[in-house]
């Protein structure tokens, strides 16, 4: 099950979501307050699963400046492994991932993980395909959303991450 906020509004922060883990337990948001993070929706058999290597690569280049790269298994498009354990198993050996992975969610519809929901409302975007994703900056709001073909190491998105990596942490985070 997801867990969500408590209150829904465009003045929540993506810290106050959370989503199950692959490997177990949560995977709060708010465990990144402050840092940068890059979230993928993601499926194992898409023609942009390779974006998993640019995925992978950026979040070791830029994670100790702040970066986090958040990968979110979805079947909504048919195209991903029927459970957690295939989908960790196939990204360990295909990818060696070392981001952290949510279990399997919905991104669309009216079963989308309250992350997503949380995005159409404050952007009028969801995810049209395997690979969107959404840059939330240091502040916890959404600061941009691309599309599957849009890579992790393409200039739009570099730009946007060196953007929000530049900008001053919050006070109290």
């Amino acid at each position: 099950m997801t867990t969500g906020p408590r209150v829904a509004g465009a003045d929540q922060l993506a810290w106050e979501f959370s989503f199950p883990s692959i490997d177990g337990g949560e995977l709060k948001l708010s465990d990144f307050t402050g840092r940068v993070i890059l979230v993928v929706n993601t499926a194992s058999f898409c023609g942009y699963t390779p974006q998993y290597e640019s995925m992978q690569a950026l979040h070791k280049a830029r994670s100790a400046e702040g970066l986090t790269v958040i990968g979110i298994p979805s079947r909504d498009f048919r195209q991903e492994l029927p459970d957690n354990a295939a989908v960790k198993a196939f990204c360990d050996t295909n990818y060696a991932v070392g981001f952290p992975l949510a279990g399997i969610q919905h991104v669309r519809g009216d079963e989308a993980a309250p992350f997503y929901s949380w995005v159409r409302r404050v952007r009028d975007w969801r995810p049209a395909w395997n690979f969107n994703k959404v840059l939330i900056g240091r502040d916890g709001r959404v600061k941009a959303v691309f599309g599957a073909s849009d890579k992790p190491e393409g200039h739009e998105i570099m730009q946007a991450i060196a953007a929000e990596l530049a900008a001053k942490q919050p006070s109290g985070t």
